[in-house]
């Protein structure tokens, strides 16, 4: 989701982090899934996790540890939590630095459908309201959350081919990017998570895990290299039509819902609704790095936090997911409620869904926080 509108069309300028390196209380040897966090070149071709290499992973470093270590340095903490925030000097300032075409694109976005949906309170119908409601679940749950992210980032199910396109194309109307961008920024995250290197990270700032990493392009390129992680979605011709014409389909989608309703289906329908679905998926860049509890060795940020839980259909059980990124499901115990899964488990149970991951015993075991 480096961006709203489609992939950078250029390549940036340089752009150099002025933060230091955090101090690692992790093995100076690290072994991310065999990734060296000093590589500043371009990126080997991602590869999918398999079930046991993404349980089994290698030390990590404790970021929290790291930083509260620092504490005594020009740091401040995020409210009600135990992450810690560089306070970066001589850096420049947010309007000072370089913008690009997508920058200045994805600001706009953001803030049109923002104003769009201020005006909710004077075209308040209840057919208007329902419209927004369903596509909530159609574009958050069975776009987002399922398609996007379990789907086609972590390859947690298989799906047939017109089913699996019919949800990706779900979450295009969600308006947070196509296929191809959304899933290469979150493989990143998943490769980096809580490193410099990270698109989106709290250790730079809540808001900057929330949203402001957007209109950034430029560093997240400068970060991660152009995006050569997603080989597996830009071979199929439908992902990259979708790329090429994805602006078009929810100007298409606010055309449909002003003709079967006037302008209240396009303030609900488009700006209230496409609102709530951008924050409940960014809570679980920023609030699911922030506060809540952890259950597994991950020895990043991640945390199951139940609100976010309830409100991203399951997602919010985020230290579940890093532990095991490979699995279809993230509430692992029985009162850890994962609308998503549910639903993968419905289109399991009548063969839609086949293939469909889960960490066995052995993997909990090794991953759980009491484990040697």
């Amino acid at each position: 989701m480096a961006s709203l509108l489609t992939s950078p069309l250029t390549k940036p300028k340089p752009f150099f982090l002025s933060s230091p390196p955090r101090p690692l209380t992790a093995p100076p040897s690290l072994n991310l899934a065999g990734i060296s966090l000093t590589h500043n070149q371009k990126l080997a071709p991602f590869k999918l996790p398999s079930l046991v290499s993404s349980a089994f992973k290698g030390p990590k470093r404790d970021v929290a540890a790291a930083a509260a270590a620092s504490e005594s340095g020009d740091y401040r903490r995020i409210m009600l939590s135990d992450v810690m925030v560089k306070k970066k000097k001589d850096e420049v300032g947010w309007w000072e630095r370089e913008w690009t075409s997508m920058d200045f694109g994805a600001v706009a976005v953001v803030v049109s459908m923002h104003l769009l949906s201020l005006l909710a309170p004077f075209q308040f119908n209840w057919r208007a309201v329902s419209v927004a409601f369903v596509l909530y679940i159609v574009t958050g749950l069975l776009g987002i959350t399922l398609s996007f992210h379990r789907n086609l980032t972590h390859r947690s199910f298989k799906l047939p081919k017109w089913l699996e396109y019919l949800f990706a194309y779900c979450g295009a109307q969600a308006l947070q990017g196509h296929p191809i961008d959304w899933v290469s920024t979150h493989r990143y995250h998943h490769q980096f998570c809580d490193s410099d290197k990270d698109p989106h990270s709290p250790l730079e700032g809540f808001w900057f895990s929330h949203m402001n990493w957007m209109f950034d392009t430029n560093t997240i390129t400068q970060r991660v290299g152009e995006p050569n992680n997603v080989g597996d979605l830009e071979k199929q011709p439908f992902y990259q039509f979708l790329k090429t014409t994805y602006i078009w389909h929810p100007v298409a989608l606010a055309a449909a819902l002003y003709a079967m309703g006037g302008f209240p289906f396009i303030v609900w329908g488009m700006g209230v609704r496409i609102v709530w679905v951008y924050h409940i998926t960014w809570l679980v860049n920023s609030a699911c790095h922030v506060w809540g509890n952890q259950a597994w060795n991950t020895g990043d940020l991640s945390k199951n936090n139940w609100w976010v839980a309830a409100l991203a259909f399951g997602e919010g059980w985020h230290n579940n997911h890093h532990a095991f990124e490979f699995s279809a499901r993230h509430g692992l115990e029985w009162w850890q409620f994962d609308m998503t899964w549910y639903v993968v488990r419905f289109l399991q149970a009548i063969g839609l869904a086949t293939d469909v991951k889960l960490p066995s015993e052995a993997q909990k075991e090794r991953m759980a926080l009491t484990s040697d």
